[in-house]
């Protein structure tokens, strides 16, 4: 075999991540955060119109990271503690950028008036 070929794995010999039985590698997926790490990449892949590529979701399990870390900061913020900006303001940037490498796009929202708000 040379180096440029890849050859099937058997499913008895993938990760307990790659074959979907884990999350994460030695996480309990039954805490709060495991939850909604996974409750954002099924919302992502949802939006994304279903099964994501192996590509699409490593970027999907980055951008859940950083939308929980960041939901993190606000939550501590709401309850009286600092935010650091500028950290917030990288992570929201990066979490912007991989949501975007993903396909995610701003939909203009038509403001054209109805006829019938026209003549209203």
């Amino acid at each position: 075999m040379t180096s440029n070929q890849v050859t099937s794995i058997s499913p008895m010999n993938r990760s307990r991540v790659s074959n979907g039985t884990d999350i994460l590698a030695g996480i309990d997926g039954r805490s709060a955060v495991a939850r909604r790490y996974r409750d954002i990449i099924q919302e992502i892949s949802t939006d994304l119109g279903g099964e994501l590529t192996e590509t699409q979701l490593q970027i999907a399990r980055r951008a859940a990271s950083l939308a929980i870390w960041c939901e993190s900061q606000e939550s501590m913020m709401a309850n009286g503690g600092e935010l650091n900006i500028s950290e917030f303001t990288t992570a929201t940037n990066a979490l912007r950028r991989l949501l975007a490498d993903l396909g995610y796009a701003k939909v203009p929202r038509d403001v054209t008036p109805s006829l019938a708000e026209i003549l209203g």
